[in-house]
């Protein structure tokens, strides 16, 4: 089983909606595979540069463990091996509030993160998306 574009474009879609419904800033939001590979993303119109790149990230950081990012950060400070894993993913993965892994019958399809808003509409806008695909 695995995430397909399609799946993950409207995932996109709809977390999009919700970062407007919710209005609290623009986002980059991002969908990656069970990898965390990009599939897609988008930077919304005003969300400033980077937020696309750190929305990858956190779905990365997401898919790897199969956790929310918020509960990665729990797991961080007290422990070597998720540490060794962020540096050895060239700090690619940042396990920072606003990403959800996207689990379907207890299988890691990908995650999507999202970056720009508050850490809690970030984890509200991904969530969105993920609901869109497994609910």
């Amino acid at each position: 089983m695995s995430l397909s574009c399609e799946q993950a474009e409207h995932a996109l879609r709809v977390a999009k909606e919700k970062a407007i419904e919710i209005d609290r800033g623009p986002v980059g939001i991002a969908v990656v595979d069970a990898r965390g590979d990009l599939i897609c993303c988008v930077r919304m119109d005003g969300a400033r540069w980077y937020t696309a790149d750190v929305a990858r990230s956190k779905a990365f950081a997401s898919s790897t463990w199969g956790k929310t990012t918020k509960d990665l950060q729990a797991t961080i400070a007290d422990n070597p091996v998720v540490r060794t894993v962020i540096s050895l993913g060239n700090d690619f993965i940042t396990p920072a509030e606003g990403a959800v892994p996207i689990i379907k019958d207890n299988v890691i399809l990908g995650a999507i993160g999202a970056s720009g808003a508050d850490p809690e509409a970030d984890e509200i806008i991904s969530q969105a998306g993920v609901d869109a695909i497994v609910k």
